[in-house]
């Protein structure tokens, strides 16, 4: 009898990663294929058996269904022998899942999202000892009815990959996220220990989804603005239109770090968000004292210099170069950080997220004396 597939080999956590993190067919099947030297031998498909079939509960029943056809296809395409407990479960998927009930709006699945630290990052702050941090997020099935909140984005990915491989930018600081989607970002501040993580988002059935994404992964959420006594471990959750943010709401926010993960997308939300970055980033000139209320004298502020960092895949260059443009005009200072801050790649099992294919911006605001 050959002998079983080890779990800890790099080809084989790769595999059940991105069956976690439901990664498109092809994907699984590359995967297959290099933990089979080349072909998806019976070792490889016993090994997805055990570790990813036998009680697939918590998966997606149609999202195994489609893999398993792939699967069937390829072993047999190589003139292979398939298991006769894949093709059996395959015949079962068939005769009870129907397509046509799972394009339901609202629908949400459960995706996981590993990263595996590679050798030579286990002296991170951010890595555990297992050297692999997941998270469980639940997300839109259907993206096409416009539950683009509820998906997960490639920024959203990058930005995680930031935070967990710079780990010494977040620790310890106020951080703030516009726009935070599923919740991904927060997740990783709150891993790195982020002295405050406030999340935000101008959709109510979004802001819900993140909630109870922070739930599910055992963070506490408070959804009323921040206080400065309540505890600093509690991932905190506000409902901000950037069109609606008064400056008073955001100068009560106080971010030592800003962060927005394909945030640059809509030319019509543009003036909104440069106005919400120009607040948040312009903390000099608002007269507040980082002491204790009883401070009055000006000469005992802290020069304390807020910065942005922003993620985006830039899909239009007009609509890129019209945010550079009004950022110029509120007086915020955009470097391009792409080629001089890049995250380890935590990510590599994933074919479906180029991590080349973002674009890391650096925002501060220019006082102009």
């Amino acid at each position: 009898m050959e002998e079983k597939l080890d779990p800890s080999l790099p080809c084989c956590r790769h595999l059940l990663s991105a069956i976690l993190a439901m990664e498109p067919s092809e994907c699984l099947i590359s995967h297959a294929r290099a933990c089979g030297g080349g072909s998806i031998t019976d070792q490889v498909q016993q090994f997805i058996w055990d570790h990813c079939l036998s009680a697939p509960g918590d998966f997606h029943a149609p999202y195994l269904k489609n893999f398993l056809k792939k699967l069937i296809t390829q072993v047999e395409f190589d003139h292979g022998c398939v298991l006769d407990h894949l093709y059996e479960l395959y015949a079962l998927y068939m005769t009870s899942s129907k397509d046509d009930s799972l394009v339901k709006r609202g629908a949400r699945i459960c995706k996981r999202i590993s990263f595996p630290f590679p050798d030579g990052c286990s002296e991170l702050q951010s890595c555990p000892q297992s050297r692999v941090l997941e998270f469980s997020l639940q997300c839109s099935l259907n993206m096409l009815e416009g539950d683009t909140g509820c998906s997960i984005w490639p920024s959203s990915l990058f930005l995680s990959e930031l935070i967990l491989s710079h780990p010494e930018l977040f620790s310890n600081k106020s951080c703030f996220e516009i726009g935070s989607g599923v919740g991904l970002v927060g997740l990783c501040l709150a891993h790195v220990k982020a002295s405050k993580v406030i999340l935000s988002d101008g959709d109510l059935s979004t802001l819900a989804n993140m909630k109870s994404n922070l739930e599910l992964n055992h963070l506490n959420v408070e959804a009323d603005l921040p206080e400065r006594n309540k505890n600093p471990s509690t991932v905190k959750c506000l409902y901000l239109p950037w069109e609606s943010a008064s400056e008073s709401e955001l100068q009560d926010i106080m971010p030592d770090v800003v962060l927005g993960a394909d945030v640059i997308y809509d030319p019509v939300c543009l003036p909104h968000l440069v106005r919400v970055l120009s607040i948040l980033l312009n903390q000099m000139n608002l007269g507040f004292c980082r002491q204790p209320a009883s401070c009055k004298d000006p000469s005992l502020n802290i020069e304390h210099e807020n910065v942005a960092y922003i993620a985006c895949v830039i899909r239009n260059i007009e609509t890129f170069n019209y945010f550079l443009s009004l950022g110029e005009q509120a007086n915020l200072h955009i470097v391009d950080l792409t080629d001089s801050l890049k995250p380890v790649n935590l990510l590599c099992y994933m074919h479906s997220y180029n991590q080349a294919s973002v674009k890391l911006l650096r925002i501060t605001f220019r006082n102009i004396q």
